[in-house]
């Protein structure tokens, strides 16, 4: 992933509505939801949510595919991933910085 496709991304998903239909599309996994669906779960209106899925296609983040008469969107787990990794890329300086279930677990017990 470059910088531009990773600012898209992050920019698509920094709006309130479209997060919440990105999670639902993760919740939902590879079997995708229809339009009518999102929007009986999430209560937007269709015009809204018509708006917000086309942002969130053009980031990438998620797939529209027609089965029938029926749309299915979907997200795009690959493109999800590589934005995770991609702003992760440098992290530590290139050391495993994985907790040990120790350092885990001290963390757990002195967070307040």
């Amino acid at each position: 992933m470059n910088e531009k496709a990773a600012v898209l991304a992050l920019a698509a998903l920094a709006q309130e509505a479209r997060l919440r239909i990105f999670r639902a599309l993760i919740g939902a996994g590879p079997a995708g939801l229809t339009p009518s669906s999102l929007a009986a779960m999430l209560g937007l209106t269709g015009s809204n949510l018509s708006f917000h899925l086309k942002e969130l296609v053009h980031a990438d983040l998620i797939t529209v595919e027609r089965e029938g008469r029926q749309l299915f969107y979907r997200p795009h787990l690959g493109h999800m991933n590589g934005l995770v990794d991609y702003l992760v890329d440098h992290c530590c300086q290139g050391q495993d910085c994985t907790p040990s279930p120790k350092r885990a677990r001290s963390r757990a017990t002195s967070c307040g």
